[in-house]
């Protein structure tokens, strides 16, 4: 690996190109490198996990309208979506558009943390519309994805975008376009112009992610994903973007993050050395936000441990910097204390989170969200009672670059109202790659037959799974073989009238 320093410059110093990071990115998609075996099963893994979600997810509001949307735009050879019949093609940037939605909705796929967060499992939904669009082949698409992981992994390494409240997305949009370009076979120029347009327009601010936390949440990636591929095709035809999108001087570094005196450090691979990023990402045992799964592991222990939960005073949560900020009390969101809060805020509220797995010993994608579980008395009882403290032992572990250090844990102290305590603390998620139980192959596979149980047929969830994990061995054209076809009756709709 080789680590790239990135300033900014004033107009009057004309960077070389070559110097500047989107080149750099672009050097790395288009250099052909061999492909690691390893990254090529994560691959598979993920893609695997993807569909999961994103099935157990088609019937919910945000993604029955995006869903809608790309309905409303077929093309003859155009991309698959989810749920829907394989012989039905719509323009890729739609598929991807709703794809992406079904997978984001559920906050239940990959993750990556570090100096940002990322859910680098968004990169797969555009790069298999464009694949399926442009009949490109299994192999085709796996370079492409683990360009895309590498890109955006190495990103979130070395840029934090949430200290300045930037959505991160913004780490998205490049790598969709590198992972694209890489796929498609582009020149390093087309690849370096393409990451400075993804970047330029997929900007936005966490207050997607703050206060009520809409379906925008969902949304999101779904975005960042289609105006990469639009940027793309923007510049294979010959245009240009902003330059120098990093470094510049009214630049995105210069005048949304750190300032004209930031200095960023970001490792990338030598041209021509093999991907692995993707092996240092994790995906989700439960449906809530990455730094909830270690806790609701610790919860589920804690359950066999208390013997009587209503005899709580109070709960103590020490951990990160990020996940009390952002997760926790610290992020001073009263939202993440009301019963009546909407479902994405809830999975972004440790406090309600932790309640409910301790009382529980269990977490499940549907129920522990309903409304009916959230204004449970027991739950808001204990649920209030539950205070986090950044602790800078918990934040130092989880910024450690070695990523069998990396920490996403806490320590737990509950205290009852006799004075009694009992206490708690987990490094990691027992299901992260170097946690208690790894998940593996048949873990994917596990999670793909929970989530798609009585949503899709048994021959289909078979055909699927043989498919996938023949994936470098499909030829040109035979990517379509990766959607999932469900019976046309349990698919919902909305039919309120719209503009498309």
């Amino acid at each position: 690996m080789i680590i790239h320093k990135v300033k900014v410059y004033p107009s009057k110093v004309k960077l070389d190109k070559k110097k500047q990071l989107a080149w750099k990115l672009a050097e790395i998609a288009s250099d052909n490198a061999k492909l690691n075996k390893k990254s090529v099963e994560m691959v598979i893994n993920r893609i695997i996990d993807n569909a999961s979600v994103a099935i157990a997810s088609l019937n919910r509001k945000p993604v029955i309208s995006s869903r809608e949307m790309a309905m409303a735009h077929s093309r003859n050879n155009g991309a698959t979506v989810f749920g829907l019949s394989s012989n039905l093609k719509f323009d890729c940037e739609w598929a991807a558009w709703t794809n992406g939605t079904a997978v984001r909705e559920l906050d239940f796929h990959d993750t990556f943390l570090a100096a940002d967060y990322s859910h680098p499992g968004d990169n797969i939904p555009p790069l298999l519309a464009v694949a399926q669009q442009n009949k490109k082949s299994g192999m085709d698409l796996l370079r492409g994805i683990i360009t895309a992981y590498e890109v955006q992994v190495n990103l979130v390494k070395g840029i934090c975008l949430h200290k300045h409240k930037v959505d991160h997305i913004a780490h998205l949009g490049p790598s969709v376009a590198a992972g694209i370009g890489s796929m498609l076979k582009l020149n390093t120029e087309t690849i370096y112009q393409s990451i400075q347009q993804a970047l330029h327009t997929t900007i936005s601010t966490r207050q997607s992610r703050k206060g009520e936390i809409s379906s925008w949440k969902a949304f999101a990636p779904a975005h960042a994903g289609k105006l990469a591929i639009e940027a793309v095709d923007r510049t294979m035809r010959g245009e240009g973007a902003p330059s120098p999108i990093y470094e510049g001087e009214d630049s995105v570094i210069a005048r949304i993050l750190d300032g004209k005196k930031a200095l960023y450090k970001i490792p990338l691979p030598k041209k021509n050395e093999e991907k692995k990023a993707i092996l240092e990402t994790y995906t989700k045992e439960y449906s809530a936000e990455y730094q909830a799964q270690a806790l609701i592991d610790i919860a589920k222990k804690l359950n066999k441990k208390i013997p009587n939960l209503n005899q709580i005073k109070k709960i103590d949560i020490y951990t990160s910097h990020h996940t009390h900020y952002v997760i926790g009390t610290g992020a001073n969101d009263p939202q993440k204390m009301d019963p009546k809060s909407s479902r994405e805020t809830l999975d972004h509220s440790i406090m309600y989170i932790f309640a409910v797995a301790l009382e529980d010993a269990d977490w499940h994608h549907i129920k522990s969200y309903t409304k009916s579980r959230a204004a449970r008395k027991s739950t808001i009882k204990i649920w209030h009672s539950i205070k986090t403290h950044e602790d800078k032992k918990w934040t130092k572990k989880y910024h450690d670059p070695n990523p069998k250090n990396k920490s996403f844990g806490a320590k737990v102290i509950v205290t009852l109202k006799n004075g009694k305590r009992f206490s708690e603390e987990l490094d990691k998620a027992d299901a992260h790659p170097y946690g208690a139980r790894p998940f593996k192959r048949e873990n994917y596979i596990n999670k793909f037959l929970t989530l798609t149980e009585d949503i899709i047929s048994k021959n289909e969830s078979n055909r699927f799974l043989k498919t996938v994990q023949n994936l470098g061995k499909l030829k040109s054209g035979q990517l379509n073989k990766l959607n999932i076809e469900i019976n046309k009756s349990k698919l919902k709709r909305n039919l309120k009238k719209a503009i498309f």
